[in-house]
């Protein structure tokens, strides 16, 4: 079964299309630049009403990117992201818990599965969208400090593994998370899917079938 994750914590590679109250028209998604992962997720999202009318964001671990849609599935934005250091689907149980310089690096996995979004602040007061609020899972901006040269390097590169840099948070551009994440996911609730890198993507969503409840659908 899947847990969720604690997270810590560019301007290069990013795309995105809107940052007024209206999104215009989704570009025309290329099969060379989105994933197969990606393109099962945004189908069965569709074909399903998954999102049940909510903006709603995809998170693809193997290629280190994030989809931002509005509610009626059009693409909004997309954006290179850092994602947990170690590689996995699963993490350790009641790590939101933990202190995070107790959380060892094998541990700083950010957990796949579906997730019901809302948009908060951290207790500094930083705006943020919690992906899971009760593990302190996120998608927030990058943050400023001494690792940020690195993180900010690790965005830029075109190699998947070098994006493995949080503790288990989905880290972005701080000029996309202004102007894609917070437009469309930071006003009110919305859906985030984490796509397994460990496990077939259709697992996650085959399971939405037999969980109505909308919460986080383990594997």
């Amino acid at each position: 079964m899947l847990h969720r994750l604690s997270c810590a914590a560019l301007l290069a590679g990013v795309a995105w299309h809107a940052c007024a109250a209206t999104f215009p028209p989704s570009p025309t998604l290329q099969p060379e630049t989105v994933s197969s992962d990606v393109r099962f997720a945004q189908r069965w999202v569709r074909d399903h009403d998954d999102n049940r009318g909510r903006p709603y964001a995809i998170v693809d671990k193997k290629t280190a990117r994030l989809y931002v849609h509005a509610a009626d599935g059009r693409l909004v934005g997309s954006s290179p992201v850092l994602t947990g250091f170690a590689r996995g689907d699963d993490s350790v149980p009641g790590i939101g818990t933990r202190p995070v310089r107790q959380i060892r690096p094998f541990e700083r996995t950010t957990p796949a599965g579906r997730f019901e979004s809302q948009p908060g602040r951290t207790p500094t007061g930083e705006a943020n969208v919690w992906i899971d609020y009760d593990t302190a899972l996120a998608i927030h901006r990058l943050r400023p400090g001494r690792s940020q040269p690195k993180r900010r390097a690790a965005l830029a590169s075109s190699d998947p593994a070098a994006h493995r840099q949080s503790y288990g948070c989905v880290v972005v551009p701080p000029a996309f998370f202004d102007a894609v994440v917070m437009s469309a996911l930071g006003k009110a609730r919305g859906v985030v899917y984490v796509l397994p890198e460990d496990h077939p993507v259709e697992a996650i969503f085959q399971q939405t079938l037999a969980d109505a409840a909308g919460r986080k659908r383990p594997l």
